[in-house]
């Protein structure tokens, strides 16, 4: 058996994260260092810290801290474009391949038909996992807006893909606005379809055109061009506080 915990000798998370490929989330720091003999084992590897601190919260009853605490004046909606925000790489980019996907070494990859893997960016799972499951983001609607070029390809990404908590990414939302146009178009439905302003709205997205164009509504928009990102998220959260 492996012990939980490590010993002061062990190597620190960063060097435990270079070794093994796995990624650290914000808050590993709050928990005791995992032991190099647990994360050496096989049936950690390819798994996230992330899904290892969600396996170890249930367990022992911790609390996992929020990646950005809730704002005062939370949005109603939050939107995410798909390619290039939430994974990578875009859609476009698999052609010569594509669907069918298949799960790869972690719940937060997928591998398309040529073997080419697509992978969730930054903090997109834990950010939609909080939205979601946390009373305190109780009324705020989350909704993909995306012009990706292969809808039925992301359609089974999202159904493929796992957050830290094992929710399917296509659980994790309540409207999508997926098809070719300019993103105001997107917004404009949006706001018909709820009855929110686009004040109440926070837009996250790689493409500079696209932010620029939707920031004229007045919704609150954040340029992520490396992908929902730990400081993309609280930037777009600092501007409800």
């Amino acid at each position: 058996s492996f012990p939980l915990f490590a010993t002061p000798s062990h190597a620190p998370f960063h060097k435990l994260s270079t070794d093994t490929n796995l990624t650290i989330p914000p808050y590993a720091p709050l928990f005791p260092v995992l032991s190099a003999n647990i994360l050496s084992s096989s049936i950690l590897t390819g798994l996230s810290l992330a899904v290892v601190f969600s396996v170890l919260t249930q367990s022992t009853g911790l609390s996992m801290p929020p990646l950005h605490p809730i704002p005062s004046s939370k949005p109603s909606l939050i939107a995410f474009d798909l390619d290039g925000t939430i994974w990578s790489p875009d859609m476009y980019m698999l052609w010569g391949g594509g669907a069918p996907f298949t799960r790869g070494p972690s719940p937060s990859e997928l591998r398309d038909s040529s073997g080419a893997a697509v992978k969730l960016l930054g903090v997109s799972g834990q950010a939609l996992d909080e939205v979601k499951t946390d009373e305190g983001w109780g009324g705020t609607r989350v909704s993909w807006v995306s012009c990706t070029d292969e809808p039925s390809w992301a359609e089974e990404c999202m159904e493929k893909f796992l957050t830290p908590a094992g929710a399917r990414l296509v659980d994790r939302v309540d409207l999508q606005m997926i098809y070719k146009a300019d993103k105001q178009t997107h917004f404009r439905e949006l706001a018909k379809e709820t009855g929110l302003d686009y004040e109440e709205m926070l837009f996250f997205d790689n493409e500079k055109y696209n932010v620029d164009s939707v920031k004229k509504l007045g919704v609150k928009c954040v340029y992520c061009p490396q992908g929902l990102t730990l400081e993309a998220w609280q930037q777009g959260l600092g501007m409800f506080e």
